[in-house]
């Protein structure tokens, strides 16, 4: 297999996803806590970051093995059939990732506590089922759910924990707080989803996959793609009111003329191909505008 390949079946394009609340939760942990592990930082990522291309491997497993033999699917559209893997080497990188970050993983675990490992169980438990088992989480009316709050709020209080389980009080109300801290990070993550359930709703249909957009219908799905940005923002400027941010991260708006006009091209035309990119635009600018913001923030003490 060539790199290039092996890149697209893990979708690295899609990495900013995990990588951003990633970091969001490193500045948290030192600007509430004054805390870092660097050892913990490093071994994290790599089980962060191995673990997610394994789920992205499993998707397009997934895909490969059980769409429809009604159209070209297989053969042109899923990098599987389109690069001829063989199906056993895809397997075999697949058990070869999930193993090591999960190894990874429990020794974190030893080094930090048992919500670690809490924690962990769901991560791995929503990224193997979800495009896994009778019923994966991607075919539900649930997956711009699962992949926002996981990607967007458990990789961000992992990170946060890592960092910092020595000296945070881990109780329900500093849970309620990095939730609501990482509304932007989640509803920004959801979106992707949504945008790509969007895309691919009648091709979902196709393969018996009924996404949220097939339930609520294409209208009201492309009118909860523009709320969740708003809301979104509207959470930003909140959390800095309540003092969870500091007031610098309030420069991430500069980011909602391009996060407006990719919306509007996206509720114009739904074409994967073409359109689905505003989304992923969307995303970087928000999430990537929150690190700086943040670590700025933290540098200039404001």
């Amino acid at each position: 297999m060539k790199f290039k390949t092996f890149l697209e079946l893990v979708e690295m394009q899609a990495k900013t996803a995990s990588i951003l609340p990633y970091f969001m939760g490193i500045l948290f942990a030192w600007y509430h806590y004054e805390e870092l592990h660097l050892i913990n930082l490093v071994l994290f990522f790599i089980a962060m970051f191995l673990f997610n291309m394994a789920v992205d491997a499993i998707d397009n497993y997934m895909d490969y093995k059980k769409a429809s033999k009604e159209h070209n699917y297989r053969e042109e559209v899923n990098v599987i059939g389109r690069e001829k893997i063989p199906m056993p080497l895809v397997a075999t990188l697949i058990i070869l990732m999930v193993v090591v970050s999960a190894g990874l993983g429990l020794y974190l675990v030893k080094q930090t506590g048992l919500p670690l490992l809490y924690m962990g169980l769901y991560c791995y438990f929503v990224g193997i089922f979800y495009s896994s088992g009778p019923k994966p989480i991607s075919s539900m009316p649930l997956g711009e759910l699962f992949s926002g709050f996981t990607m967007g709020f458990m990789i961000y209080i992992i990170s946060i924990y890592v960092n910092a389980y020595n000296v945070m009080t881990f109780d329900l109300r500093t849970f309620l707080i990095i939730l609501f801290a990482s509304i932007p990070n989640m509803f920004a993550i959801a979106n992707l989803m949504l945008a790509n359930n969007i895309s691919d709703l009648e091709e979902d249909r196709t393969n018996k996959r009924y996404t949220l957009p097939h339930y609520i219908g294409k209208k009201n799905a492309l009118s909860l793609f523009k709320w969740l940005y708003i809301l979104a923002f509207a959470a930003l400027i909140t959390a800095v009111w309540l003092g969870i941010y500091p007031k610098m991260m309030l420069f991430t708006l500069v980011a909602i003329p391009l996060v407006r006009k990719n919306t509007k091209r996206f509720l114009a035309k739904q074409v994967k191909s073409e359109t689905f990119v505003y989304a992923v635009q969307n995303l970087a600018a928000i999430t990537s505008l929150q690190v700086l913001t943040f670590a700025l923030g933290i540098w200039l003490n404001f």
